[in-house]
């Protein structure tokens, strides 16, 4: 009798058999590993949540710090001889939890301020509180760092954010760990995020508009007056995917029943926003 448990099925094993040849063959090439995984998704092995987070594995080992830093001019920084009262308002509206801290301007850059650090104002006091005391050291990284290898010092070192330094020796911006998560699992939403609807279509110009890509179709043919179908995508940008018949980059256009889609920003996994030339009737 057979200790086979009854679940396995021929067609399973061979294809395991299959899957596990190929590797013992080396694949020659990123190309022909991503086949095979792709393969092994499309019958079901893993899901595509899985597909997805295994490609932005592979391509963060592609991406330097340059890619995804936040630029300097939109840091929220706290100068070091700033009292609670001009800083706190700044942090709570932010949602941050790290901040620079700077002395005359953001190439001198003193430390890191850690949010949670500051609950000592509200149990003795700033009598007796010193910002200087309490900031930790800024780590400080080329901008040529590659991510994989970032994203590994993050996790040995145990910090979380990082000042980037440009060519020159200036500083460019930042970088935190979990902008390195999103490009490997997507954008990553918390309770601070703001979740706000009527911004999905934004004036630019006269009959120039920004759109998310997630905006509904009804949402859209709504506010545009337009006749998409609703049939077969949710949002405006699974039209504007099939109407590329490829996940475009940035700066690529298409035109569709009249309405011209400028891709803004995208990731390696979908549309995220879009700029919008609507027909001169609109």
């Amino acid at each position: 009798m057979s200790d086979e448990p009854p679940s396995s099925r021929p067609q399973e094993k061979s294809w395991l058999r299959k899957l596990l040849d190929n590797f013992n063959n080396e694949p020659s090439s990123r190309e022909e590993l991503l086949a095979i995984i792709k393969e092994a998704a499309s019958r079901n092995l893993f899901d595509q949540e899985a597909l997805h987070i295994i490609e932005g594995a592979l391509e963060v080992s592609d991406q330097r710090v340059h890619d995804i830093l936040i630029p300097r001019s939109k840091m929220v920084t706290v100068r070091v001889d700033e009292s609670p009262e001009e800083y706190l308002p700044r942090i709570i509206d932010s949602g941050h939890s790290r901040f620079p801290v700077i002395g005359d301007n953001t190439e001198d850059v003193r430390g890191i301020l850690l949010a949670k650090d500051l609950l000592p104002l509200i149990l003795g006091g700033k009598e007796n509180f010193s910002l200087e005391s309490i900031i930790r050291p800024a780590n400080v990284i080329p901008e040529s760092k590659r991510l994989n290898i970032l994203l590994r010092e993050f996790r040995e070192n145990r910090y979380h954010m990082a000042l980037v330094l440009d060519e020159y020796g200036g500083i460019s911006g930042l970088v935190t760990i979990e902008d390195i998560l999103e490009e490997i699992v997507g954008e990553i939403e918390d309770e601070t995020d703001e979740e706000d609807n009527d911004s999905d279509i934004r004036k630019l110009e006269n009959n120039v508009y920004v759109v998310k890509a997630q905006t509904p179709i009804e949402d859209f043919n709504e506010f545009f007056n337009s006749g998409f179908s609703e049939d077969d995508f949710d949002t405006i940008g699974g039209v504007v995917l099939s109407g590329f018949g490829h996940l475009a980059k940035r700066n690529e256009s298409v035109t569709i029943d009249g309405y011209e889609f400028t891709v803004l920003y995208a990731d390696s996994r979908k549309l995220h926003l879009l700029r919008v030339s609507a027909p001169q009737s609109q």
